[in-house]
């Protein structure tokens, strides 16, 4: 599953982008809580999704423990409000998929059944799906921006993310040291938001 989807290689070869709900979110107070949009069972199979996208591995977190569903809920509530109903819609689609190809709801099945049921909607061959594809990859696309987004929006925990591509955060400034190529330049652990916004 992971040679014909997402591996690690694909992932930081297009990991290079600003996430839309950066560029649109509302500011939230610093001490508030997030606004969420997912039901627990509805998170429960987005995470499994997303673990199947980019489990954790020796190179590092996987996709859930970077925060990606975090980021997914959060967007959901708030900049991508819009695609909510789409979005939950995609989620009880691909748990019947499961349930009718696979025998059980997607975040019960063995990691090679919940690879067989994202194959089939990669491919737009999940029966009785319409537009499996396009949910697939809208999953997909979220679940980068929540990987390597600003940990502002909930994802990129602990910086992982950026640690895997080796982006040292933004800077105001560069020293002539961090513009080596032979030397990596130094990370900065802070959200542009401020340091105490990140994870």
């Amino acid at each position: 599953m992971r040679d014909q989807t997402l591996t690690r290689r694909t992932v930081i070869v297009g990991a290079a982008f600003v996430p839309l709900a950066a560029l649109t979110a509302s500011g939230q107070t610093q001490n508030a809580a997030p606004k969420l949009a997912l039901s627990a069972t509805q998170r429960r199979t987005l995470e499994a999704m997303l673990d199947r996208l980019v489990p954790k591995d020796e190179l590092g977190p996987g996709a859930v423990e970077m925060g990606a569903a975090e980021y997914i809920d959060r967007s959901l509530a708030d900049a991508l409000a819009t695609e909510k109903v789409a979005f939950l819609a995609g989620l009880s689609r691909t748990d019947q998929f499961a349930t009718t190809s696979q025998g059980a709801g997607f975040a019960e099945l063995s990691s090679d059944k919940k690879d067989a049921v994202l194959t089939a909607m990669e491919a737009g061959r999940a029966e009785g799906f319409t537009d499996a594809q396009g949910f697939f990859n809208r999953v997909r696309r979220l679940n980068l921006e929540g990987m390597f987004g600003d940990p502002y929006y909930g994802g990129n925990k602990n910086f992982a993310g950026w640690d895997l591509i080796r982006y040292p955060g933004a800077k105001l400034a560069v020293s002539p040291q961090d513009q080596r190529m032979s030397a990596a330049p130094t990370p900065v652990r802070a959200s542009v938001w401020g340091p105490q916004h990140g994870h």
